[in-house]
């Protein structure tokens, strides 16, 4: 089982027919590049690392290639990974450089004795281990780099915001994956938030709070970061499945769509059993997201009125 979010926050007014369908595309790529490595009997590790890769290198999407833009006019990644067998972590932040940071958190992971390592370290670190750096200029989308535009024209105006890109803290992605050995595995991937400041950092590469995964539970989240910080949201997720015996469905609609916005937060999150039982709770228009079973087939969705079937024991 391979599940995967491409961010929270979709909104229709904001979406062409061409972006609705890029989307979906790459959703379904990323599926299929995570299923093939399970098929092969690869650990739920290497699925979710191969799915987030295919989703940083899209453009559609605020991780790697999609990056938003930070006020200084960077782009700023940021990245984790769990494995839920071992409680091994990796987690990187505040890069500008490093091509797909998925690939460095998985390097922190297996070949550090650290969890998180930051900046100019991390890039450091990057370079030691051969994972692949590029200018800062690759990041560069034109939609993005307008997106920033409008916020700052917008800012110095006084003005809300008008484009729910920047008004919110949306985008993200992320996957987890149940492997053949019944082993979970979690990880997140972000461009942050648009027009942020001050080396600002926020859940995704943060273990416990973006992403999280244990003997019996993966969680990858996407939406306003400080809120999922705050509660712990991936970490608190898990917990009450282990310690309440909550569902995926119980555990993930009450951290995501009742503590989060008691405190003025909102977004979304993924989340997978060892037993296979996945949800996928979010409060927003829409949440990028699919699943793939053993059976090789992509199911993907964007908006909520959109009905997505689930495997059989993976609940409403």
């Amino acid at each position: 089982m391979l599940v995967i979010h491409g961010g929270a926050g979709v909104e229709r007014a904001g979406m062409t027919p061409a972006d609705e369908a890029a989307m979906r595309t790459g959703l379904e790529e990323a599926l299929r590049a995570g299923h093939a490595r399970l098929a092969a009997g690869k650990p739920a590790l290497e699925a979710v690392t191969a799915a987030i890769t295919v989703l940083e290198d899209s453009p559609q999407f605020n991780a790697g290639k999609g990056a938003v833009f930070t006020h200084d006019g960077k782009n700023e990644l940021d990245a984790s990974l769990m494995d839920g067998a071992t409680l091994k972590a990796g987690a990187v932040a505040g890069v500008h450089r490093v091509r797909n940071p998925i690939l460095l958190a998985r390097a922190v992971l297996e070949h550090s004795p650290h969890v998180m390592m930051v900046g100019d370290g991390a890039e450091a670190f990057a370079r030691e281990q051969g994972v692949t750096l590029v200018d800062p200029s690759y990041f560069r989308t034109e939609r993005r780099w307008e997106q920033l535009q409008r916020a700052l024209r917008e800012e110095a105006a006084r003005q809300p915001h008008a484009d729910i890109a920047t008004a919110r803290h949306f985008g993200t992605v992320g996957a987890l994956a149940l492997d053949g050995e019944g082993h979970l595995a979690a990880g997140t991937s972000t461009g942050g938030m648009t027009n942020k400041r001050y080396g600002r950092v926020g859940d995704s590469p943060i273990i416990g709070a973006g992403t999280y995964a244990s003997a019996d539970c993966a969680v990858s989240g996407t939406g306003w970061g400080e809120f999922y910080i705050r509660v712990s949201a991936a970490h608190e997720i898990c917990s009450r499945m282990a310690y309440l015996g909550e569902s995926p469905e119980r555990a993930g609609r009450v951290v995501i769509n009742e503590r989060i916005p008691a405190l003025g937060g909102d977004g979304g999150a993924i989340v997978l059993s060892a037993g296979g039982r996945l949800a996928m709770p979010f409060n927003t228009e829409g949440m990028a997201r699919g699943w793939i079973g053993a059976d090789g087939v992509p199911h993907v969705a964007l908006y909520s009125d959109e009905t997505l079937p689930l495997p059989a024991g993976a609940g409403p």
